[in-house]
């Protein structure tokens, strides 16, 4: 079974003669420590998928299946727990809090879920040793350059031991020297660590690092590629629709 699946979805804004079709029926499915790019032009649906994926929106019609489950079918209460608790979400602009230092931020999203303090402190600091930042632990997001920033983000992401990691244009706020190191870590977490990973990219050769490109236009998926053999904790998640 994929971890993560959509079936005939379809996403509309507006309505009669206004309505606008973000989405015209995307059929995909990611397998367990696979990673997923997305591609395509502004406004070809790219951006919406990903909000529909991740549950902060819900579609038009169709499903989106998390472990088999429709999120549709989740109350908004459910959906927030969903986001909270198992998917971790990596964002273009990093979104820290600058008052906060590297090891707060990572472990805010344990601090906000009610976990206590010793354990969100302690799961955060793994974290960050894990992309390589348990020296910058005590430094405010201010004083640190933007590709260990953009770490400590996905620190944070996979301080709640995510189903999967939702990242939105990861790369787009770095130069070419930072976007290598970042893309080379997430590509660890997905080789060593059979962490689950849909990415958003306007950028080739940060593409280039997924197993599977998907090309979107017009809100349909235009053509697929595949760049990688899965492996075979992968392949054991099921096949792609």
């Amino acid at each position: 079974m994929n971890v993560l699946e959509t079936r005939a979805l379809r996403k509309s804004f507006g309505e009669g003669e206004a309505a606008v079709e973000a989405l015209r029926g995307v059929d995909l499915g990611v397998r367990k420590g696979e990673m997923l790019a997305i591609m395509g032009r502004s406004g070809s649906g790219k951006s919406t998928l990903l909000t529909l994926l991740g549950g902060v929106d819900m579609p038009t019609s169709g499903q989106v299946l998390l472990e088999g489950v429709d999120l549709a079918t989740m109350s908004d209460e459910e959906r927030t727990l969903i986001r909270r608790r198992r998917i971790g979400f990596i964002f273009q602009q990093f979104n820290l809090l600058p008052i906060l230092t590297a090891e707060e931020n990572a472990a805010l999203p344990l601090a906000l879920d009610g976990k206590p303090r010793a354990e969100a402190r302690k799961r955060a600091a793994e974290m960050l040793e894990l992309v390589g930042l348990g020296h910058r632990r005590g430094h405010i997001p201010g004083k640190m350059p933007g590709g260990e920033q953009q770490r400590v983000a996905i620190a944070r992401a996979l301080a709640i031991e995510p189903t999967f990691l939702l990242a939105d244009e990861p790369t787009g706020s770095l130069d070419s020297h930072n976007s290598e190191r970042v893309m080379a870590l997430l590509r660890k977490l997905v080789d060593e660590h059979q962490q689950t990973m849909i990415l958003v990219t306007h950028d080739p050769a940060v593409a280039a690092v997924a197993d599977r490109v998907i090309h979107l236009l017009d809100g349909q998926i235009e053509r697929e590629e595949v760049l990688r053999t899965p492996s075979a904790s992968a392949a054991a998640g099921g096949t792609s629709r």
